[in-house]
């Protein structure tokens, strides 16, 4: 079967950080090579990102915030905040963090775009102040997509593409703004219809062709995004272009240098499952396992679904159904919000184990359970609609196929 899915940018899940649905975001101004100039304000931004993406919240912030003391007047540091804030806003499991994160975000969102505004008054050529108001309405469309409020999704994602577009024009080496193009592109073309016509309209048309040269351009030569967008690549090799073999590469660099990202660990654990490298994919788990119960930060209890999940997907990968399915039993006992996709996720793996035993019934149910799950959007729910039409049945073992082939499972 041939299925168009399409992953969320939520970091929780595997994209790392934003990881499903759309995803977007980001830069600055004229500079050679990357479109930032390297000033001590800047600096502070590459470092408050950088440690964004290490999953060092606190520090992060605060060197932002630093940035912003330097210049109050400047409309990047505000836009960064505001990334920032949803980032850990999507990667929040407490309700009152996440609360607090999105006030946050969406105040950070508000001033960048007064202070891009007001700068633009006085030269409508400051690349800077289009750039910092296309990251400000790039993240709170992204909010606004992930809580499916789409009149207000609507109304923010006019002029996105066209401020863009400008950013481009006005300063060509901003190469991190093929992150967000690149981004769009791919993701609405594998968005289902009504979706996909809808941000056509309301963004720009789907190309993935195009979303994958932006994306590797972006990771190539891009300055404050590069390794947001080699992350964002290696999700797509995995999830959608059938190629684990060009994801492990990039994967096991993002790994080094951010030894701190737990999501890194989840994907180079289903890259090395997708390869059949089980003892690989089996090391990547043990190790979450470990921070798990050392319970040093970054590492949770809330990250035990993931970790059910991920053993499960290893032993299901194996042909091991026996083992796999309480796994992902344990997986959906855990009914908490933060869980609604690994749950979804869960439901669907199960259904596939009976679709395999020829057990239709139970098959059914299961599925019909994971689109019953409230926020459990994503690719387990695209699957649940599609194998309730036509019976799972595993892919035979072959090499890799071509890029671009929808991946089944």
């Amino acid at each position: 079967m041939r299925s168009r899915i399409r992953t969320s940018f939520n970091p929780r899940t595997s994209r790392l950080l934003l990881i499903g649905g759309i995803l977007l975001l980001w830069l600055i101004q004229p500079s050679a090579g990357h479109g930032l100039p390297r000033n001590p304000l800047n600096s502070l931004i590459q470092q408050g990102v950088e440690k964004g993406f290490n999953l060092e919240e606190k520090e992060a912030v605060v060197l932002l915030n630093k940035a912003l003391e330097m210049d109050r007047e400047n409309p990047s540091p505000y836009a960064y905040l505001a990334f920032a804030h949803l980032f850990f806003f999507e990667l929040g499991f407490d309700e009152k963090e996440r609360k607090t994160n999105q006030e946050a975000m969406v105040a950070y969102v508000q001033q960048a775009v007064a202070k891009a505004e007001k700068r633009l008054e006085k030269d409508v050529r400051d690349a800077e102040a289009v750039w910092a108001i296309a990251l400000a309405k790039l993240t709170v469309t992204r909010f606004y997509m992930s809580q499916r409020r789409h009149i207000a999704l609507a109304r923010e994602a006019r002029n996105i593409w066209d401020y863009l577009e400008r950013v481009l024009e006005l300063d060509p080496e901003n190469y991190d703004v093929f992150f967000a193009m690149g981004i769009l592109h791919y993701h609405i073309d594998h968005l289902p219809g009504l979706t996909r016509l809808l941000s056509s309209l309301w963004i720009t048309s789907g190309d993935r062709e195009k979303g994958l040269k932006e994306l590797k351009l972006a990771a190539q030569k891009g300055y404050l995004f590069k390794e947001l967008a080699q992350a964002e690549l290696a999700s797509i090799y995995n999830n959608f272009e059938r190629r684990p073999d060009w994801a492990l590469p990039l994967a096991q660099g993002l790994r080094e240098k951010f030894p701190r990202n737990y999501n890194l660990l989840f994907l180079l654990a289903n890259i090395h499952s997708e390869l059949g490298r089980f003892a690989e994919a089996f090391a990547m788990v043990r190790q979450i396992e470990k921070g798990i119960q050392s319970g040093t930060a970054p590492f949770r209890p809330e990250l035990w679904s993931r970790y059910y999940l991920a053993m499960g997907k290893i032993l299901f990968d194996q042909g091991d159904y026996d083992r796999a399915s309480p796994f992902f039993q344990k997986v959906t006992q855990n009914m908490a919000r933060y869980n609604a996709r690994n749950r979804a996720w869960a439901l669907v793996r199960l259904g596939m184990i009976h679709d395999i035993r020829k057990e239709r019934e139970g098959a059914e149910k299961y599925y019909q359970a994971a689109l019953e799950v409230e926020g459990g959007e994503g690719v387990g729910q695209a699957l649940a609609k599609a194998y309730i039409k036509t019976p799972y049945t595993p892919a035979p073992k072959t090499p890799p196929a071509p890029p671009g082939t929808p991946k089944r499972d």
